[in-house]
């Protein structure tokens, strides 16, 4: 199955955090928060303007970016988890 996000939103991919620290700590996933990395796996063609022009997407496939703890809808494809969220919801790209 394949989504393609419509308007001005970007489906991505959490990255997870590591089970296991520096310091051979191992981190339970009782004990985990939710990760702020995604990778960004499709996006939507962008928003309309309010004189109809279309305004780009800033972000495209492949892009790291930093995402707020909540937010999103959350979905579930192919055994993977996958956020949907507006292009305005990315804190920033990771370069």
């Amino acid at each position: 199955m394949k989504i393609k996000p419509l308007a001005d939103r970007v489906l991505v991919e959490p990255i997870e955090e590591q089970d296991v620290k520096k310091g051979g700590i191992v981190i339970p996933d009782t004990a985990k928060e939710k990760s702020q990395e995604a990778k960004v796996i499709a996006v939507g063609l962008g928003k309309l303007a309010d004189d109809g022009k279309k305004i780009p997407m800033t972000v495209k496939k492949g892009d790291r970016v930093l995402m707020p703890k909540y937010g999103g809808t959350e979905i579930k494809l192919d055994d993977k988890k996958y956020q949907i969220v507006r292009e305005d919801d990315i804190l920033g790209v990771i370069e």
